[in-house]
């Protein structure tokens, strides 16, 4: 049934307007949800499945409630999303790399690392265009400014952003003035 709901994804749904397009785009994000109910492993009361949102088979991805998913996202199958996690659009998040310890054979032979199941926490703004790396996940509280490249976990309630991520503020400190 899966493989059905996956063609339906895939071959229609994903191409349809905006969820943001006016008149039209809230039936649009409504079929993706509805559609994404039968793929995901978990899936909550989802606000926003944004058009061309790439999640391979969603086997074992599990998303919360309140949460979306932006336009041209690329997570794995196997994410686990909290609850209200704002994901902006096209936010790459990155699970396994190629293996390169030998020097002796050539790095497109050496295959794939392990793969590293990321984990996005409750309460998450993850602005547009951020790349997620292997091995790094976004703890609760946390917003990643857009453009940022987060190479590993940061402390919950981070404000973070650059190349590499780093933090920023914490969210639970005032500012002084």
């Amino acid at each position: 049934m899966r493989t059905l709901f996956l063609a339906l994804y895939y071959g229609l749904l994903t191409h349809l307007p905006s969820s943001y397009a006016p008149v039209v785009g809230p039936m649009c994000n409504r079929l993706r949800i509805w559609c994404c109910r039968h793929i995901f492993a978990r899936c909550g009361r989802v606000t926003t499945i944004d058009r061309k949102a790439y999640f391979g088979n969603g086997s074992a991805l599990e998303i919360g409630d309140f949460s979306g998913l932006g336009a041209r996202c690329d997570i794995p199958r196997d994410i686990r999303i909290g609850s209200h996690v704002m994901m902006a659009k096209d936010v790459l998040i990155i699970n396994q790399n190629h293996e390169t310890s030998s020097t002796t054979v050539p790095m497109d032979m050496q295959g794939a690392g392990p793969r590293q199941v990321c984990t996005i926490g409750d309460d998450v703004w993850i602005g547009a265009r951020v790349t997620i790396v292997p091995g790094a996940c976004v703890s609760s509280g946390t917003i990643v400014a857009a453009g940022a490249v987060v190479t590993r976990t940061h402390p919950p309630y981070s404000i973070i952003g650059g190349n590499p991520a780093r933090v920023i503020r914490n969210r639970k400190e005032q500012p002084s003035t």
